[in-house]
């Protein structure tokens, strides 16, 4: 995070999911102060709703909106943040990207060189780059000459040593630009920013962002080593809708023999497997949890999720050579003690203990004293990110916002 001014203007942060923006209202500070934030959920659909919330003033409401479209949801979002801008001027405008492919993988500043390279990059993310490109240019329109940063969250992971980068795929593709990327980055950075805060950043850290989206991430001594996401965000763990890591021959298998073209199968991998494809019910563990006892498929569902999250564990934990620090993070690490406790079972052989008390009040600190893995849960903050990475950019491309 960065400190500036209190004359700077407010940073803007944009979280397009493939159905929701998130967004946010930051003044700058050291932490930066966030004002106001809100989301539009069920994008595409007839119960789209905006949700926003004064910070300061601990106000909030919460309404339908028209939002067949990402734009016509952009256009809403537009619309509540005029309402909310206290008088001050906008300096900068972040948009999370998740993938710009290997020539985009460094946060910068968003010119007609950047749109075309990420319009380039989309059939590597069709799930959320198009619509973060469309949420671009409507900011664009509405807030004029205002800068834009694109806040990458590849960019995490750049510094992985190389083997960590490599697919053991030929040579051409690589000079294609095909290799592990990674992902979940602005949120890893935020998190390991909390920690250094706290004085826990050394040694080895392992960072586990487990939500719709879940992916882990292996740290030591302040420097990416490893992570479970590789070419694109399916990869890894099992998530809410995708599998994770599944043998490629099962896609093979499957358009050759059920004649799947690979637009059906991208629907298969993005859309219908992971927690959703097990359970046949919900996306959502909180479902799942809920009818746990009463459903196999529910059961099984969770058993699997754990299962792959405790093998991702000690996966990471041998690149680091073991394991110091344990951090849960994402809407199920955050808030789901059951799960927590489930994926910490049976690895006490890593130092990994829990306390069951301290963990099912989701205490900042769960590990038990006899532990030898510090087990922290940190609230994740990826909006507070893009709008620090933003106002770094300006600041360095200007020498100051002021001087804009």
């Amino acid at each position: 995070m960065i400190d500036l001014p209190s004359s700077a203007g407010l940073a803007l942060a944009i979280n397009a999911g493939s159905s929701s923006i998130k967004f946010a209202i930051f003044s700058p500070g050291d932490p930066l102060t966030r004002m106001s934030d809100g989301i539009i959920e069920r994008i595409g659909t007839d119960a789209a709703r905006l949700t926003i919330r004064d910070v300061t003033g601990q106000h909030a409401e919460a309404r339908p909106v028209d939002a067949t479209t990402h734009q016509e949801a952009g256009a809403a979002v537009i619309e509540s943040l005029r309402e909310r801008l206290y008088g001050r001027r906008i300096d900068v405008i972040g948009h999370r990207i998740v993938h710009g492919g290997a020539g985009m993988c460094d946060h910068r500043l968003i010119d007609a060189g950047v749109i075309d390279a990420l319009r380039r990059a989309r059939s590597l993310d069709p799930t959320h780059l198009p619509q973060t490109i469309d949420l671009i240019a409507a900011f664009g329109t509405a807030f004029g000459a205002v800068p834009q940063a694109a806040c990458f969250d590849t960019a995490f992971h750049t510094a992985m040593p190389r083997v960590a980068h490599m697919l053991p795929i030929p040579r051409e593709y690589e000079l294609a630009g095909m290799r592990r990327f990674g992902f979940h980055g602005l949120s890893y950075a935020y998190l390991m920013d909390a920690l250094r805060r706290q004085g826990h950043a050394g040694g080895r850290v392992l960072l586990a962002h487990l939500g719709s989206g879940a992916s882990m991430a292996a740290v030591r001594d302040g420097r990416p080593i490893e992570t479970t996401m590789g070419f694109t965000p399916a990869s890894g763990l099992m998530m809410g809708s995708r599998p994770g890591d599944i043998d490629p021959g099962v896609l093979i298998h499957l358009m050759r023999e059920g004649r799947m073209t690979a637009k059906q199968a991208d629907a298969l991998i993005n859309k219908r497997c992971g927690l959703l494809g097990v359970s046949q019910t919900s996306a959502d563990i909180r479902d799942l949890l809920a009818i746990r006892a009463t459903d196999v498929r529910a059961a099984e569902a969770i058993d699997l999720f754990c299962y792959q999250a405790r093998k991702g564990i000690g996966a990471l934990a041998a690149t680091m050579e073991g394991l110091d620090t344990l951090v849960f993070s994402g809407g199920i690490g955050e808030q789901a003690a059951e799960i927590r406790a489930e994926i910490c079972a049976g690895l006490a052989f890593l130092g990994i203990v829990v306390d069951a008390e301290a963990n099912s009040d989701s205490l900042p600190v769960v590990s038990a004293e006899t532990s030898g893995v510090a087990v922290r849960v940190i609230p994740t903050d990826e909006e507070a990110m893009i709008a620090s990475i933003g106002l770094s950019l300006i600041a360095n491309a200007s020498g100051g916002p002021d001087d804009r």
